[in-house]
């Protein structure tokens, strides 16, 4: 019989030629197991996903409770079903009073999709405007206003009227014009190797395209959901979007992903045509019950309020030569080194003989990616830094 790594190798598509090939048989917490019992110390959260960390009882609780009613029932929109429209109005209380209006997908991918279809179905206008290194997903659409042409250029020709700006660059805001059917940028950048903007930058682009009538959507499925201290990463900047798309750590481990504006914005999809936007599988009655208790769990545990004390502790102890610099919004943290190539066995050292699980970033690999779940205690951020510092030490013979 073929083990799992060979039925992984044989038939289940790859995304590249060097997979990490670590099997896990369970997870809980901040902690994954092999097969052999030996744990891993998960820093990435499954890229952005684990907030509430793996296998919480609560959302455990949550997915049983609605598996005992039923699954699947229609596609979106089309039945009344308490746990997404419970989930809606729990989102929307965290929220300024005009994003009211939840509509739920699968992923983070879809619901930008979504939002780029509800731009210009309401604006009337074709041109969209994204930020130089910036992700916001692999199909179609989302893969064409990411900024980066390596990513892209096997790829096209993809959407047309896509132009990218710098990120945090003032002068090119001029342009956004009358033409712009939407701005798209994540409130904090992260496959760029997490930028954050100066305080002045996001209220400057509110500005902007209020003046010229184009929306702002914010991309918030990396850096939402109490990553950075606050429920909404765009809090901290005294802004509101006009779209808000989030994914990723709303789900505890389940898929779910949604894209939120105001009634009178969402209304577009209902006539001409109608159904303008819809999909079978979004809003699955699981993956919103795992959201919604996600999202209780985060709020009677205060997690976001712990996240800058954490992040604080992670900064203050990951002091070496070989780190050039310790960037970041909470918990979501760059430690940059000098290369790729002095990174890569530092990451790859810590997975093999520390325990330690960590990753790159997309477009800046020269930093090592930090995000652990939000639960992470100090004792466990203490390991974790002195794991990591040793195979820094281990790798540099410094």
């Amino acid at each position: 019989m073929l083990t799992p790594r060979q039925l992984f190798l044989r038939h289940q598509a790859q995304t590249s030629d060097f997979p990490l090939l670590l099997e896990i048989e369970r997870a809980e917490g901040v902690y994954m197991y092999g097969p052999d019992g030996r744990r891993y110390l998960d820093l990435i959260s499954g890229i952005g996903v684990s907030n509430v960390g793996h296998r919480h009882p609560r959302v455990l609780a949550g997915i049983q409770a609605q598996l005992d009613k039923y699954l699947h029932l229609m596609v979106y929109g089309e039945l009344v079903q308490a746990v997404p429209a419970q989930l809606a109005e729990a989102i929307h209380q965290t929220l300024p009073a005009h994003l009211d209006s939840v509509f739920f997908t699968n992923s983070g991918t879809e619901a930008i999709e979504g939002a780029l279809k509800l731009a210009k179905r309401h604006t009337g206008r074709t041109e969209l405007i994204s930020c130089l290194n910036a992700y916001h997903g692999s199909t179609h659409g989302a893969l064409s206003i990411t900024g980066s042409e390596d990513f892209k250029n096997s790829f096209r020709p993809l959407l047309p009227d896509v132009r990218h700006i710098r990120h945090n660059d003032f002068a090119d805001l001029a342009l956004i014009t009358e033409r712009t059917a939407a701005v798209v940028i994540e409130t904090v950048q992260g496959e760029a190797g997490v930028r954050v903007p100066t305080p002045y930058y996001l209220p400057a682009l509110r500005r902007r395209c209020r003046e010229v009538g184009a929306l702002l959507i914010l991309d918030e499925i990396q850096c939402g959901y109490g990553r950075t201290g606050t429920m909404w990463a765009f809090e901290q900047f005294g802004i509101e979007p006009d779209i808000l798309v989030c994914a990723k750590g709303m789900g505890g481990g389940m898929p779910i992903g949604a894209f939120i504006s105001s009634t009178e914005i969402m209304s577009g999809f209902k006539t001409n045509p109608i159904l303008g936007h819809c999909t079978t599988f979004g809003g699955h009655p699981v993956s919103c019950a795992a959201a919604l208790a996600t999202l209780q769990v985060m709020q009677d545990e205060k997690l976001a309020e712990g996240v800058a004390a954490k992040a604080a502790r992670f900064r203050a102890q990951l002091r070496h030569p070989a780190i050039r610099d310790v960037r970041g919004c909470g918990l979501l943290l760059a430690v940059e080194f000098d290369s790729f190539a002095v990174l890569k066995p530092i990451i790859d050292h810590a997975l093999a003989h520390e325990g330690i699980l960590t990753d790159w970033f997309l477009f800046c690999d020269n930093s090592l990616r930090l995000a652990p779940p939000l639960i992470i205690t100090d004792a466990e951020i203490d390991e974790a830094c002195a794991a990591l510092l040793r195979a820094i030490a281990h790798i540099t013979g410094q």
